[in-house]
């Protein structure tokens, strides 16, 4: 089959910058392209080039003002078997215009059929253009479902996945080594290391980890926390919202540290020299991808009961879900019991990790989308 994979307007593929879909895209890309003719689609980036074929995937890049028009008028010129669409809806009808005789597959990773980002008759033309549409979690399908109830027996939940050959628990060789270098790089010998990883911003709920510390340390004297992350992907710039973190986290020099945006093969070794992860996100988050870079390094994960993130979590074997999600305490307490019970932080870091493995790895993704392009 010849297959595109549009990515979003906003962020290259390979994930220079990061990104949750950019990440997808690349990975699962390279597994169907083993098998089948894939083309991915995204935005062009100095370091990368405008075409360029690497490990069985072709990539074509457009610049972001005309990246749309660019698309279409590329298929009305090359034939696809199937089109994937990443998360924008309104692009089906022109695309579907251009290539009346493909299969369009949408994959949705965020609330893309809310009523501020798509009209009822735009919503029910994409739906009924479309295959397939598949979510990245039971919630984001949810989202869409409850609108357009049409769309009931299109939809389909296919859960991200990782790399696990790029994550190394502390019991291995390699993340026990990489983990006392790390530490020895930062200065954290003997500490127990709380990790966030996320943009820094309000809905991601970096300051209520924050104002949870002096619970935690008058417990914990050694804990720190670790903050990887910036404002947006890829960029350092310092808004309100980060100084005010940053203000937070200076009252407690020695129990915080900022680590600025990180590159996506580069952020396996933070995870490495953790003791366990939290996400505190108070928005609807879909299901961020750090739950499974979490799991697939061994780390107990405490999150918060905000859209698709509770769906990988099984209560007390690999995690615990924070129903307070607003509350700084709720999340001390979780987080002060787990740093008392290292054989429990342990088992559940093994538990995840055997639970990645099981289902959550990029060949799993790949596997689950071809059943989708092929039914």
């Amino acid at each position: 089959m010849k297959i595109a994979l549009i990515a979003t307007e906003k962020l290259p593929v390979p994930a220079v910058k990061g990104g949750a879909i950019q990440i997808y895209l690349d990975a699962v890309g390279q597994i169907i392209a083993q098998k089948h003719d894939v083309t991915i689609f995204s935005i062009t980036h100095p370091e990368l080039a405008e075409t360029e074929k690497t490990n069985g995937v072709t990539y074509v890049r457009f610049p972001e003002p005309q990246y749309i028009e660019s698309i279409t008028q590329y298929i009305k010129e090359h034939k696809f078997d199937v089109i994937h669409v990443c998360n924008r809806p309104l692009w089906i009808e022109p695309l579907h215009e251009a290539s009346p005789n493909t299969k369009f597959i949408l994959s949705v990773h965020n609330e893309m059929f809310a009523n501020e980002k798509i009209s009822e008759e735009k919503g029910a033309t994409c739906i009924s253009l479309v295959s397939k549409i598949v979510t990245v979690s039971d919630y984001i399908g949810s989202t869409i479902k409850n609108r357009f109830p049409q769309a009931s027996n299109k939809v389909q939940t296919v859960y991200s996945g990782v790399n696990v050959h790029q994550f190394y628990p502390a019991w291995t060789q390699k993340g026990r080594e990489m983990k006392r270098q790390v530490r020895s790089k930062l200065g954290l010998e003997g500490k127990k290391v709380i990790l966030f990883v996320g943009r820094l911003s309000k809905v991601k709920g970096p300051h209520i980890l924050l104002q949870a510390l002096p619970n935690i340390i008058s417990k914990h004297p050694n804990a720190v926390m670790v903050f990887i992350g910036s404002k947006w992907f890829g960029e350092n710039e310092i808004n309100n919202y980060v100084k005010h973190l940053y203000t937070l986290g200076a009252l407690y020099p020695e129990h915080v540290q900022f680590i600025n945006f990180v590159k996506p093969d580069e952020i396996a070794s933070l995870f490495a020299m953790s003791d366990l992860f939290v996400c505190s996100s108070q928005w609807q988050e879909p299901l961020a991808r750090v739950h499974y870079e979490a799991m697939a390094c061994g780390l107990p994960i405490i999150t918060s009961k905000r859209g698709g993130n509770p769906e990988v979590i099984e209560e007390g074997k690999n995690g615990y879900v924070i129903d307070d999600f607003e509350n700084p305490e709720a999340y001390a307490m979780v987080i002060n019991t787990l740093l008392g019970q290292s054989n429990q932080l342990e088992l559940m870091g093994k538990y995840g990790r055997q639970k990645v493995e099981q289902s959550f790895q990029w060949n799993h993704v790949a596997a689950n989308l071809m059943r989708v392009y092929e039914n």
